[in-house]
């Protein structure tokens, strides 16, 4: 399967496919740039109504920091970490998890990084959801510091 249709599946109801493509492209994106080229796709996938939809583009854009020779990401920086607070608890975690990628290829943006993650609302969820988001801030944060 092709780069392209892969990506319409990342749009697809079908969940378990899906994830599954996503995964591949997230293996893609480790050992090549082909994905980068389709960062601005990724940037609209992170706007999308379906909370997967939202978490598949996040991850796939994050994954790109290590290609990122034209500093999308960094003119971006304020959105994709504003996009961190998803109304579903399950997706920002995620999003939390996804921007490893961004820490350890875009030194120079942990600064902000570190100051919205670490003012992130987190009230808004239900308290299970809470101590697991805060690990994942408190996980990103030390990374941040090494």
């Amino acid at each position: 399967m092709n780069i392209e249709k892969m990506i319409k599946v990342l749009y697809s109801k079908n969940v378990k496919e899906a994830y599954s493509i996503l995964l591949e492209l997230e293996q893609i994106s480790e050992k090549n740039n082909v994905l980068y080229d389709y960062t601005d796709e990724f940037f609209k996938m992170m706007n999308d109504e379906n909370s997967y939809i939202r978490v598949r583009g996040y991850r796939l854009l994050c994954k790109q920091a290590k290609w990122d020779k034209f500093n999308k990401i960094n003119q971006k920086i304020e959105k994709i970490l504003a996009e961190t607070e998803d109304e579903k608890p399950i997706a920002a975690r995620q999003k939390l998890n996804a921007l490893i990628d961004i820490v350890l290829n875009k030194p120079e943006l942990n600064k902000k990084m570190k100051q919205r993650i670490s003012s992130m609302n987190i009230s808004k969820y239900k308290e299970n959801m809470r101590e697991l988001i805060l690990n994942d801030i408190e996980n990103l944060l030390k990374l941040i510091n090494t």
